[in-house]
């Protein structure tokens, strides 16, 4: 017979009194950190322990005492649980306060290296309808709140569109408004949805892998366009004609979608790379512009969600790299080749390197859209194609500019780097913890000069960094 677990004890009166990673707050009682969601420092509350490990444990807030003077009102009638914009309840300012903070403390306890003044940290524009990318999905197991339960009322129709639930794979909130786009995410969503039902067309059950409507992916440019890319499982032989007859109602009812698409996706997973993406009508692209390029974006394109301050993170970046028309530089994860297509102007030559393919093949077509002919772009695993022998054939590099994904560089690129010695290094990261844990590696002969927090994502803990290294 199992031991039966002792319950988790109810603190009572606790205050909280700083943020946490993964956009939670933290309370200290006897030693032991506790890990609370939706709560802001200087609230009391009582904390119903969830989860307790030797040095840490999780809880959530079950009752509020006081309140923080530094509390807002939510905006979102979702907040609280769709898992997103956890920082809704605290002011901007404050949500910047938090982030410098965690630049700072990051750099200094895993860097561990000599450290300039850091710069404060450059807001976004735009704290509401800052992205240019949405995914909702749709299943026929729709997530019911606590209040929804205990009310008591009993729901025949299960099915939703809009975010997973953190922790229940198969669950999906209904939305009816998110504030992270403008309102064509809404009209679109909530559209599609009331077509669904009165079509009696069927949501799908992921644990069964059926039903007609899977995903659904949106995308914006601050050109106007819309792309809309809907995904179906078609395993009925009247999948076909029913999902047709959807993607024309969507063309008649919402002609701004420019880049009107659809896929088959059969498989156990939403991804996409890998399927073949069908045009119903338009093109499968649309068109971003920053100062005087244009970047093509498809279906499976990478591009910085939030578009006016990509715009300022590549900017610090450039000037960073204090560029003269005279550097060979390399882009290393260039992805599609944003910011090396971004630099080339005022570089002699630009090489990017990328792991993904299709994304590398993005990276050619947007420098010859804005006629680049000092570009070069190269697809691979990073630590295999970036080596001596790399560098022997192309040149070494005056300029590196790195914007590695969360996990941050390879140890083996971080020594190829050191053994181009390049004269400046600027290091983008959308992780602070990784990137410290790199410049303690490059720290052997580069020195970090300047450091420059962005903003990219308001009301979660995410930020994204540029540090400048030179050659000590």
């Amino acid at each position: 017979m199992s031991r039966k677990k002792k319950p988790l004890p109810l603190l009572e009166q606790i205050e909280i009194t700083d943020v946490a990673a993964e956009g939670k707050a933290l309370a200290r009682v006897d030693g032991m950190v506790i890990f609370v969601p939706y709560v802001v420092p200087g609230d009391v509350v009582d904390l119903q322990l969830t989860r307790k490990k030797h040095s840490y444990a999780e809880a959530e807030a079950v009752k509020i005492y006081k309140y923080s003077e530094k509390r807002c009102e939510p905006f979102c009638k979702h907040y609280g649980v769709c898992g997103g914009c956890k920082w809704e309840i605290l002011p901007y300012e404050e949500q910047l306060t938090y982030k410098q903070q965690q630049v700072t403390d990051v750099l200094t306890r895993i860097g561990k290296v000599e450290l300039p003044e850091i710069s404060p940290i450059l807001g976004s524009k735009h704290i509401k309808q800052y992205r240019n990318k949405l995914e909702f999905g749709f299943s026929n197991k729709k997530w019911l709140t606590k209040e929804q339960i205990s009310s008591g009322e009993t729901f025949e129709n299960m099915n939703a569109a809009g975010f997973h639930i953190p922790g229940a794979f198969d669950k999906i909130l209904d939305i009816d408004e998110c504030w992270l786009m403008e309102d064509i995410n809404n009209r679109l969503r909530n559209g599609i949805r009331q077509y669904a039902f009165d079509n009696a067309l069927t949501f799908f059950d992921l644990r069964k892998q059926e039903g007609l409507l899977r995903n659904m992916m949106i995308r914006t440019s601050v050109t106007g366009e819309v792309m809309l890319v809907v995904q179906f499982c078609l395993k009925d032989a009247d999948d076909q004609p029913k999902a047709m007859a959807l993607m024309e109602w969507i063309h008649v009812n919402f002609p701004e979608v420019s880049s009107l698409l659809w896929v088959d996706n059969q498989k156990c997973n939403d991804t996409i790379g890998d399927l073949d993406i069908q045009i119903y009508a338009g093109h499968d692209y649309i068109y971003e512009t920053m100062e005087d390029l244009r970047f093509k974006v498809g279906p499976k394109s990478f591009y910085q969600t939030n578009t006016e301050q990509a715009y300022e993170l590549y900017k610090v970046a450039r000037n960073f790299a204090g560029l003269t028309g005279k550097e060979l530089v390399y882009d290393l994860y260039t992805g599609t080749g944003t910011i090396a297509n971004f630099v080339a102007h005022q570089a002699r030559q630009v090489i990017g390197i990328e792991y993904v393919p299709e994304a590398i093949e993005d990276a050619k077509v947007n420098a010859a859209l804005n006629k680049l002919d000092n570009t070069l772009f190269f697809a691979g695993d990073m630590k295999d194609v970036l080596n001596d022998d790399f560098i022997e054939q192309y040149g070494r590099p005056d300029v590196i500019i790195t914007d590695p994904p969360r996990a941050g560089m390879h140890a083996d690129v971080v020594n190829v780097i050191l053994n181009a010695a390049p004269e400046r290094i600027v290091y983008v990261s959308c992780n602070p913890a990784t990137q410290a844990r790199d410049l303690q590696l490059l720290d052997e002969k580069y020195k970090v000069v300047k450091v420059q927090p962005v903003d990219m994502f308001p009301h979660t803990q995410h930020v994204e960094n540029v540090v400048l290294l030179t050659r000590k």
